[in-house]
């Protein structure tokens, strides 16, 4: 069983109590009525689907229901670290060689 940490309950819980949400830190368009078809595709269509480190969002479905980000290796499925939406993005993850 994959266990997934929540950073607002700040504790691990089985994979079946989340729901994937999507790619992480996708910033929305600020008057998203008047950018071009291609960039309106590219909002909510085109996903970069890494092999390797990824960033998500993830909700607590059966728990405090809210949306936090993940680190994730796609090709293991690990959760290298979980954190809180609205946090920035690391630059360098935790462990990570200098």
């Amino acid at each position: 069983m994959l266990l997934i940490r929540c950073p607002y309950c700040e504790e691990e819980r089985p994979e079946i109590e989340f729901r994937h949400a999507g790619e992480a830190h996708i910033a929305r368009p600020a008057d998203i009525a008047s950018i071009s078809d291609e960039a309106f595709e590219a909002y909510f269509f085109i996903r970069s689907n890494t092999r390797g480190t990824v960033y998500e969002r993830w909700r607590h479905m059966h728990g405090c229901a809210r949306f936090f980000n993940a680190v994730r290796d796609s090709v293991s499925d690990r959760f290298i670290m979980t954190y809180k939406a609205g946090e920035p993005k690391l630059k360098k993850l935790p462990g990570a060689a200098k």
